[in-house]
Order: C-alpha cells, then structure tokens, then sequence
C-alpha cells in the first residue's frame, strides 16, 4: 500500500509555492540579480573590484625562490610545497641556482607506503563489520594523492630525495586519477580477500605473510605508471660562480644528508582549529592518520589564530619559507590569485546571510583544509602582516606569475596549519608538545589531507 502525502507542516504545500513566487516578483531587483547572474556567474557579479585593487603583489619581506612548479591534475600539493623549501635550503647552502627535486619520486614511495599502511589498518580492523564506520572510512579512499607535513617528513626520511633529472614526471603522475582508481580497485580486493579468509578461521599472521607478496605486485605495478625509483645517481651541476660540481653514486638519502642542512624533525605542525572538542595550548593526534608505518605520528599544537601568525612570520623574516594548510577554495580566484575575504561581495548581491564562526564552519563541514603551499613573503606594517605572498604549485599561468597574494583578514578565516622550527616555539608551547596527545577520530576535519589541484 502506497504511503500518502503528508498534509502536515513537514511538507511544501502549492499555496506555500505560490507565496513564494509572488514575493520573488513583486520586488524589481530579484529579476535584475537574477538576470546578471544566469548570464555571467554569481562570481564576475559579486567581484568587489575595490578589494582586487587593495591585493597588491608588494611585500616589505620576501624569500628569493625558484620557479613555480605545477602539480598539474594530481592532488600531490603538500609534497610540491615540502620539496619546494626543501630546494630552497639546497640552492642556498650550496651556492646553486634555482633547481627542482623530483616530485613523481616522493609519489611513488607515498603510494608503495601507504598501500601498506591500509592493509596493515584491514588487518587492525578484521573484527570490526564491513559496513562499521571504520571499515568504511579506512575503504572510502586508501590511496589517493593528498598528505600531511608528518607524512612528508616519513618519505624524506626514509627515502631521501633526488634531484627532478634524475625521477622526471610521467604521463600518470602528473594525471593520477586513472592510476589511483586501479590501484584502489587493487588494495579493496586484497582488503576483501582478507577479511574474508578472516572469517574462514585463517590466522592474522598467516594473512600478513601473504603481504609480502601483495607489496611486490604492487611495487611491480607503481613501476609501470611511475618508472622506478633510483638506488643511486649522479649528480652535476654548476653553481652561481659558473664552477662545475660532479658528485657519483649518490643514494637519494645521501643526497639529502649532504646538501640540505635542514633537519625536520625540528619542525613542527602548528593548527588553528577553534572548535569546542579542541582547546588551545594541547596537541593532537588523528586516529589511522598516516603513510609509513612506524613512521612519526600526525602531531598537531593548537593555538589562537595570532600566535600563528607570528611563528609564520617570524621564520619569513629569517628568510626561510613556510609551509601552510589551508581551504584554499573559499573566497579565492585562481585568474588574479588573490585570496581576500572581501573578494566577493556574496551577501550583498544575495541578499542573504551567510555567517559562520571559523569553529562553526569546520563543526559543519563548511571548510576544512584543501590545499598546502608555502608561504616566501609578507607585507609587514608595524610589525603586524597585512599581507601574505604565497608560492603554490598550479604552475606560472595561475595567479601572478604562479603566486597568490593572502589578505590578513582570509589568514583569520582559512588559514589551518603552519609549519615551523621549534625554535620560534615559547617553552610552554616546547613542553606542550611532549604532552600525550589527545586522538582525534580519523573523521575528524583536522585529518583533512591536502590534495587539491
């Protein structure tokens, strides 16, 4: 038998339409809205040309970089924006000009380690159901190309880096889409297969022995999207006084040891997230966050919006970049590269509200972070940023010449996560982040991982 329609207030009546209807017509300027709108996009409309023309690319402070790199369509944003400081460091320290260290060779370690690290967590979760939130959660995207700075550190760690020449972009690496659906559809079946042997009495430690020949098939499969990793290289190059430098037989961790003085481990990730289930001054940690296992666990120290601010320009002023998570899609344009919060004026051409807290927006799941970057600048009055320059990694045609100008105002409302040398740390936030750090569920939205392109 057919339910019938509700005749209550639950739902929307012909004479409720109707009285909407009139309300829209009988005022002339929701005809003109609509109007510019339907023809040209609520964002050309909304454009506030005042705040374009306040958004100047002009900073009192800035760090001399190399070229805009260009992640193209791959979601690998927070290992261009690492790479990109790292490159820095090397450049500087060694005399070199501007050169660019291999992204496709950090993806591909990235992906080899986080294929373990997801059946390593099947394996943790085999008593859990099928459809549990967990399981769910840990099969909705195993592999897909965003990260954190933690993760960032692990690969370089474990795997050092090597020069761009030496591990160049591919054809999947830099369009990784079709590449990550196979190799999903690969890592859910052997998810499968285990929790179905599981059930059929088969020990744990027999189904992870049968990892090891997993990890070699796709090992053999990354190879053929990505080519393969070196085990050594030969590294040439002339320096900025036009002397030539040979060094042979370099392993990717030799080369990182011996040309970059950075150490990141003394690097630590700084958030704003002011929500209710996180107060300042403690430090998080996200549940199943990860992609070496063993490797250094997500840390997060949250603090108030300002104090993140000063850690940030504090390292820019020492002429090191800096890199940053934020939702780089609210109130931005790729075609300027000006990310202001009074960019469009939304509200004014709506009519509408649209007002949310920062801690509201991520409660909600309105914003969240997207995107990594780094910061090489800032425009400093009265020792305050008024605005941010921004190196990001969509290549010279987006923004200004590949940067992004950052209003202070848009740092207060999408800015997430900074990451900097401990040393700009006070003691109390040093001994903050040796407390034991609370667990966020992986769910959580400060377990968002950059991945945009």
């Amino acid at each position: 038998m057919a339910t019938p329609i509700s005749t209550d207030d639950t739902a929307i009546t012909i004479a409720q339409l109707q009285k909407y209807a009139s309300a829209f017509h009988s005022d002339s300027t929701n005809r003109m809205r609509m109007n510019a709108i339907t023809k040209s996009g609520i964002q050309q409309v909304a454009t506030a040309h005042d705040a374009v023309a306040k958004m100047q690319y002009m900073f009192s402070d800035e760090i001399d970089t190399g070229a805009v790199t260009n992640q193209r369509q791959s979601g690998r944003c927070w290992l261009f924006a690492g790479l990109n400081a790292i490159r820095q460091d090397i450049a500087t320290r060694n005399h070199m000009p501007p050169f660019e260290l291999s992204q496709s060779y950090q993806m591909f370690w990235d992906k080899f380690e986080k294929a373990n690290y997801f059946l390593e967590r099947i394996l943790d979760t085999l008593d859990e159901e099928t459809d549990s939130r967990i399981v769910q959660w840990l099969l909705q995207a195993p592999l897909q190309d965003g990260g954190q700075w933690d993760m960032f550190v692990n690969l370089v760690e474990k795997y050092g880096v090597a020069p761009q020449s030496v591990m160049a972009e591919t054809y999947h690496s830099s369009r990784s889409s079709v590449m990550n659906a196979l190799l999903t559809r690969k890592l859910r079946q052997q998810a499968s297969a285990y929790r179905s042997q599981y059930l059929a009495g088969v020990p744990i430690t027999a189904l992870r022995a049968q990892k090891q020949t997993f990890m070699g098939e796709f090992y053999r499969l990354l190879c053929y999207f990505l080519g393969t990793p070196p085990d050594t290289f030969d590294f040439e190059y002339r320096d900025k006084d036009n002397t030539f430098h040979r060094d042979l037989g370099l392993t990717p961790q030799e080369f990182f040891a011996k040309y970059a003085g950075i150490q990141l481990k003394d690097y630590v990730s700084i958030i704003n997230a002011p929500t209710s289930d996180k107060p300042f001054d403690k430090t998080y940690t996200v549940k199943y966050l990860g992609n070496v296992e063993g490797g250094y666990p997500v840390r997060y120290l949250n603090v108030d919006i300002d104090t993140v601010k000063r850690l940030a320009l504090a390292q820019i002023q020492d002429g090191e970049p800096v890199w940053f998570g934020c939702d780089v899609g609210k109130m931005s344009d790729r075609e300027t590269g000006i990310m202001d919060t009074e960019l469009y004026d939304y509200e004014g051409i709506l009519g509408t509200a649209l007002t949310m807290t920062k801690g509201e927006r991520l409660d909600y799941g309105e914003s969240l972070m997207t995107h990594a970057m780094v910061f090489t600048g800032a425009n400093v009055v009265d020792g305050r940023a008024h605005r941010w320059k921004v190196q990001n990694s969509w290549g010279k045609d987006v923004g200004h010449d590949g940067f992004f100008v950052m209003s202070d105002a848009w740092f207060d409302d999408y800015m997430y996560q900074v990451v900097v040398h401990q040393k700009y740390l006070s003691e109390a936030q040093r001994a903050a982040l040796t407390q034991e750090p609370i667990v966020l569920n992986p769910w959580d939205p400060m377990g968002s991982l950059a991945c945009m392109y």
